[in-house]
């Protein structure tokens, strides 16, 4: 049973790591699929646990700074409706137009998984959005406290690469 619980653990977090470290440049959550990913696998490994407080401080960070302007939530707001739109899109999947030169097998690969999966990372997305408006939204005393943790974390981080 342990030997089933450790592979278990493995293939999740390397699982979670590599679709985190693909939505880093992909439609998706990067950065809290990391951290998820090295959390799950910082259970096993010391190198793991060595990296995640970096992560999370800056996936926090970032949910910060997506609220702090009017500015930053509408652009936010719009890269989930951006989802949600390419999700309909690739669910429909009308035919390839004319102007489209490759193969109609190409024309939105992926099918119904790909619109449910953008599907899933807008809700993901939508989600995330409203917890850092609750939570750092007009909060500076919260912002500052991060980067004051962000600062400590580097510090750590930077003892343990020394």
């Amino acid at each position: 049973m342990k030997a089933a619980r450790r592979v278990g653990l493995e293939v999740l977090g390397w699982g979670l790591l590599l679709v985190g470290i693909a939505a880093l440049v992909l439609p998706g959550p990067g950065l809290i699929l990391t951290f998820a990913g090295l959390a799950v696998l910082s259970q096993q490994y010391e190198w793991a646990e060595k990296r995640l407080d970096p992560i999370k401080y800056r996936a926090l960070k970032g949910a910060a700074e997506s609220v702090e302007t009017p500015v930053r939530i509408g652009v936010s707001l719009l890269g989930v409706a951006w989802l949600v739109a390419c999700g309909v899109v690739w669910i429909v999947s009308p035919p390839a137009p004319d102007w489209w030169g490759l193969p109609d097998s190409w024309w939105l690969f992926g099918g119904v998984g790909t619109g449910v999966t953008l599907l899933v990372s807008a809700v993901i997305a939508a989600g995330l959005l409203v917890w850092s408006y609750q939570r750092y939204h007009g909060r500076p005393e919260e912002v500052d406290a991060l980067r004051e943790e962000i600062d400590r974390a580097d510090a750590r981080f930077k003892d343990l690469v020394d």
